[in-house]
């Protein structure tokens, strides 16, 4: 009975890896947002500056290191320059780690998150994000192999709240 027990606990815990964000993001459906250990979905109403990353074929992304202040709301203009698919997912490093270990066990999982974005090569695509707290927002791309070739940023979000306001 116990290993029964512990495999469905392993299960349980790959879902949960693989899916963590599914029960805000069904929150999103409803439009309600509700803030997460990273931030929230953006409005672009509240865009203060946009930040463009390229995605390259050399497992990179440029830039790989992001400056923001804690209360912006930031356009992330994300381009993939190279001839694979590419994505960006923002999350916590072990979060992260967790997801692209899943990803290599099921590399046909589609990323449909408001914390990420898949493209195909040559195309673009954006991601609004508010940014709630003083803290490192780490990103990656999870597609099979390309984590583990160094495929990672970090955003860095300063304590205090943005001046700026658009309009």
């Amino acid at each position: 009975m116990e290993p029964k027990i512990a495999m469905s606990l392993k299960a349980l815990s790959l879902a949960l890896a693989m899916c963590g964000a599914s029960l805000w993001v069904q929150a999103a459906g409803t439009h309600t947002h509700p803030d997460t250990p990273i931030g929230a979905p953006g409005h672009s109403d509240k865009v203060t500056r946009t930040i463009t990353i390229d995605m390259q074929d050399n497992m990179r992304f440029v830039p790989a290191t992001l400056a923001v202040k804690q209360g912006e709301t930031i356009r992330l203009l994300v381009r993939n320059k190279g001839a694979m698919t590419h994505e960006l997912v923002m999350g916590n490093s072990q979060d992260l780690l967790a997801h692209a270990k899943a990803m290599q066990q099921a590399p046909q999982m589609q990323h449909r998150d408001p914390n990420s974005l898949s493209l195909a090569p040559g195309r673009q695509g954006e991601l609004l994000w508010h940014f709630t707290r003083a803290m490192t927002v780490d990103f990656a791309c999870l597609q099979p192999g390309h984590f583990e070739s160094g495929m990672r940023g970090k955003i860095e979000v300063a304590k205090g709240h943005s001046d700026a306001h658009a309009h």
